[in-house]
């Protein structure tokens, strides 16, 4: 193969790469959000977009995105990682709680959603089964788009987050049925919907009970076995076989990808490695729905949109405001506060990836045309592309119908939840353990973390807070609770390790309360410069401490001797930051310091 042809085989991949590397921070400087950025970039780079000039210009070609197809395959593991680690986020328990919304608010959404899109095609002269398909395919919302968005403003534990996702949970679900239906409603099939179904439904059921038996059992102690090496490149590739292996399963069974790859992540999310895992599949879903969004917006046919302008027009209009109302009213019918509505219709009511495969499917058994299709998926695209706008207006509308709510402060205090760390404590050997009690009696939230697999094992069978992870790894530590948390503890011993440590946080977070341990006074006086509050030389306090012990031993009052080791305490402490001082670094403020 010649070289030229090598560059045509990886030019989409080039183009989506340097769209990530390059357009897209470009665009966010100027206020435009990720998600609109590739699907705009998509568009702009489709065969129906820049590609319709190849012909008159033809050297554009090599900036047109060859096989939209191949890319959108590529592109669903996007949403794979997405749910994967949605599921980290959720657990089986806070699932089960989230049933009645799923399974009723959800499962009423799709009914009516296409019932009531489907008596409009057939209003406007399309047959009962076309009408059926149209329904079934227009119903569906965008999962990758709503749940990325809702992520990125931490908004997926808000009652927002929890409808949206539990009535895209039931969607994703649909699917396979809607697959099903699609094929028995080809002309000249004889199947029985019903035996269809069914068999559907066992497959559906024989591949989650082997996700889920085998998880439960295997998943624990291998990642214990594999953290075990201390090697992080097969932890990666250990989270990737997990999740992919997972998606691989349930694709087999008839059931999305996305499904299995959510399981998996349910039946992480009870170990002490899910924050770990977390942070390993992070980067690699960000890219990969990065290039879902950029595929989706490649798929927007826009010599459909100038050909028909008013059909399609019409049909995103009509989709958006349809479907809006229809998930309002459900969502209040539900017990859904007004505002929240407004928001849950206002991201929902756009169409969703789903309805590229119905229609497609549609269009290969006969059942839609080509012409319709195009009309259809240009109006899906568009919608898309208007979600983070809709989203937008969503909220600046719930606002303003919100009532005025008074909340009570306890409310929003949860002691001990992950979602209120108030404390990180990097390192739980025994100085660690000490602290993290200390903490739990006072009352305080905390999190501990520390990447020796035994030690964290035992201590979360002790019900304690603790998480298997490299603690030199700063996104990690941003997953365990940094946003809320007011001070970091480090308890580690390995000096370069806490040096590092403290200068991410530092950099990250300037009013982090930072307090370290330190080898000796020369390295305590070293964490002054770079940034922490406090700094503990082992030597110095152990030599505090036998002093303490024996002028005790020896009959000096208990108060005067505590009394002078405070006053010790702080003189050793006021010379160490005098001495960083006068090695030319700038001291940080010590807010509320106190006399320990």
């Amino acid at each position: 193969m010649s070289a030229a042809g090598d560059l045509v085989n990886y030019k989409d991949a080039l183009l989506v790469l340097g769209t990530a590397g390059v357009v897209v921070p470009l665009l966010h400087r100027y206020g435009v959000s990720t998600v609109l950025a590739f699907l705009l970039s998509g568009a702009f780079l489709s065969t129906g977009g820049l590609g319709a000039l190849t012909p008159y210009v033809p050297q554009l070609s090599y900036l047109t995105i060859t096989d939209p197809e191949r890319l959108s395959k590529f592109a669903e593991w996007g949403v794979v990682f997405l749910l994967f680690i949605i599921g980290l986020e959720l657990s089986f328990e806070r699932l089960s709680t989230m049933r009645r919304l799923v399974f009723g608010l959800g499962a009423s959404q799709v009914v009516v959603s296409a019932l009531f899109i489907g008596l409009v095609a057939y209003g406007l002269g399309q047959p009962p089964a076309i009408a059926l398909v149209i329904g079934v395919a227009l119903c569906l919302s965008s999962t990758a788009i709503v749940i990325e968005m809702l992520a990125v403003q931490k908004r997926l534990a808000t009652s927002v987050g929890r409808t949206s996702f539990s009535i895209l949970l039931f969607q994703d679900l649909a699917v396979v049925p809607i697959l099903i239906l699609v094929g028995i409603l080809e002309p000249g099939n004889k199947s029985s919907l019903v035996i269809g179904i069914m068999t559907a439904i066992i497959q559906a059921a024989a591949a989650l009970i082997v996700i889920v038996g085998v998880g439960r059992y295997l998943l624990q102690p291998l990642f214990r076995l594999v953290a075990q090496t201390q090697n992080q490149d097969l932890f990666i590739a250990t989270t990737l076989f997990v999740a992919v292996s997972t998606a691989f399963i349930t694709a087999v069974a008839g059931l999305s990808m996305a499904l299995g790859a959510f399981v998996a992540g349910l039946l992480l999310a009870e170990t002490e490695y899910r924050r770990a895992v977390q942070t390993t599949v992070e980067p690699i879903k960000s890219l990969l729905l990065g290039v879902f969004f950029f595929s989706v917006g490649s798929q927007l046919d826009l010599k459909s949109l100038i050909s028909d302008p008013a059909a399609i027009v019409l049909t995103t209009v009509g989709l958006l405001t349809l479907q809006g109302a229809i998930i309002y009213v459900l969502s209040r019918l539900f017990g859904i506060a007004r505002g929240a509505s407004i928001e849950i219709a206002a991201l929902l009511a756009p169409g969703g990836e789903f309805a590229f495969v119905i229609l497609t499917l549609a269009v290969d058994s006969h059942l839609v045309s080509r012409e319709l299709t195009s009309i259809l998926l240009t109006s899906v695209s568009l919608t898309m592309a208007l979600i983070p706008a809709s989203a937008k207006f969503g909220r600046w509308l719930a606002k303003r119908n919100a009532p005025p709510v008074s909340v009570d402060p306890a409310l929003t205090a949860l002691p001990g939840s992950e979602g209120n760390v108030k404390a990180l404590v990097v390192g739980y050997g025994r100085v660690g353990q000490l602290i993290g009690d200390l903490l739990a009696e006072h009352s305080v939230p905390y999190i501990a973390v520390d990447r020796a697999p035994g030690l964290v094992a035992n201590a979360r069978r002790e019900g304690k807070p603790v998480f298997f992870g490299d603690v030199r790894n700063l996104e990690f530590l941003e997953h365990c609770g940094l946003e809320t948390a007011k001070a970091a503890i480090i308890t580690i011993h390995t000096q370069p390790e806490i040096d590092a440590i403290v200068q991410s946080l530092r950099s990250r977070h300037p009013n982090l309360v930072i307090v370290s341990r330190a080898k000796d006074a020369v390295h305590a006086r070293h964490l002054y410069e770079i940034g922490v509050n406090d700094a503990v030389p082992e030597t110095i306090e152990a030599s505090l401490q036998l002093s303490e012990a024996a002028l005790v031993g020896l009959g000096v009052p208990t108060g005067l001797v505590i009394a002078s080791i405070h006053e010790k305490r702080d003189e050793f402490r006021a010379e160490l930051q005098g001495a960083a001082k006068k090695a030319g670094t700038e001291t940080r403020a010590l807010p509320g310091r106190k006399r320990v």
